[in-house]
């Protein structure tokens, strides 16, 4: 099995960071988790990746995101990889394959 193309950058016991953990699990997801310091301060890692030092961050190597907080997060997993976007995503290969889409 490969590695997960999405990375999550945390803290424990970060409810912000728990809403993103449990709608990946949610959705299926596979994931990595990346634990930061506590420390705001010493958070180089996150700013290097999105420009600030808030967790959660989000990296999704497979679309090339790369985003923070936690609502805007939420709303990128349901759009990108929801039950929903299953069913475009299917209705359009249907399409491309010859096959109807109702």
């Amino acid at each position: 099995m490969s590695d997960p193309d999405i990375t999550v950058y945390r803290l424990q016991a970060c409810p912000f960071c728990e809403r993103v953990i449990r709608v990946l699990n949610d959705l299926d997801i596979p994931y990595r988790s990346r634990f930061v310091e506590a420390r705001h301060s010493r958070r180089d890692v996150v700013k290097r990746l999105t420009g600030a030092r808030t967790v959660p961050a989000l990296v999704d190597e497979r679309t090339g995101v790369t985003m923070s907080e936690s609502a805007n997060i939420v709303d990128y997993l349901e759009t990108t990889y929801g039950e929903d976007t299953a069913v475009r995503e299917e209705s359009a290969a249907s399409a491309a394959d010859g096959g109807t889409v109702e």
